[in-house]
């Protein structure tokens, strides 16, 4: 075994249990990006893509081994879309950032508001159909265990939510603060039931984070203007 393969292999044991390093790193990875996006800090988007990359490897069990022997679908999926829809945020930062500085002026990447009705309707509805056809979707390719269906809605649910939640953070809408609280309240009891504990924990205290967050985009939205840019939807 090279020293590539040990480093990917390596684990951390605390009593019985055994944990992967890379689900350890991966989920500081994605702390440190919940931390950035706060701040509405450009490199928040890069540094997230790393963690996502590296939790795909976690919970993608069926293809790459972990202590939990266990598969979930709907974690591992949704850290590819997370992928695809940070390259989107990433962007869209990058584009209004390098704006502000053309204007020689020193504000964050993007100007929080919330969503619009109609946006609002939109991701619920998209929110709604999605869990409902990809549980069935789940379901029918299995877990790999003798799984209850709950076990199918809730996977759908974080799957489903995380993507909304991730493209609402990109486009500087308040609501994707709320959105991760809804995901949250799913995942972690899901993640504790799986024994993938490091990122029960990091959900946990995300979520205290999501919560502070939230308070700190309300507030910049009310007191900062949003540059005509902004409002017609650069990125879109």
């Amino acid at each position: 075994m090279n020293l590539l393969d040990r480093l990917f292999e390596a684990q951390l044991t605390i009593g019985s249990q055994h944990i992967l390093w890379r689900e350890i790193v991966g989920n500081a990875f994605g702390f440190a990006s919940a931390i950035g996006g706060m701040r509405r800090r450009v490199w928040a988007w890069p540094v997230g893509i790393v963690g996502n990359a590296l939790l795909f490897t976690v919970f993608f069990g069926v293809a790459f081994s972990n202590p939990q022997h266990t598969t979930l679908y709907g974690q591992a999926g949704r850290q590819v879309f997370f992928i695809i829809t940070s390259i989107y945020g990433w962007l869209l930062w990058r584009q209004v950032r390098r704006a502000n500085r053309a204007e020689g002026t020193d504000r964050p990447a993007i100007t929080p508001r919330w969503a619009t009705a109609r946006e609002r309707l939109a991701y619920l509805g998209f929110w709604v159909a999605g869990v409902v056809v990809l549980q069935w979707v789940f379901a029918a390719i299995g877990a790999g265990w003798p799984a209850p269906r709950w076990y199918f809605w809730c996977d759908a649910w974080i799957f489903v939510g995380s993507i909304v939640a991730t493209y609402a953070m990109a486009r500087g809408w308040n609501d994707f603060w709320l959105a991760w609280i809804a995901v949250d309240l799913v995942g972690v009891p899901l993640l504790v039931h799986s024994k993938f504990y490091p990122s029960a924990v990091l959900y946990a205290v995300y979520g205290a984070l999501v919560v502070y967050g939230f308070f700190v985009w309300l507030k910049a939205s009310r007191e900062e203007t949003q540059p005509d840019r902004e409002l017609a939807g650069v990125g879109a």
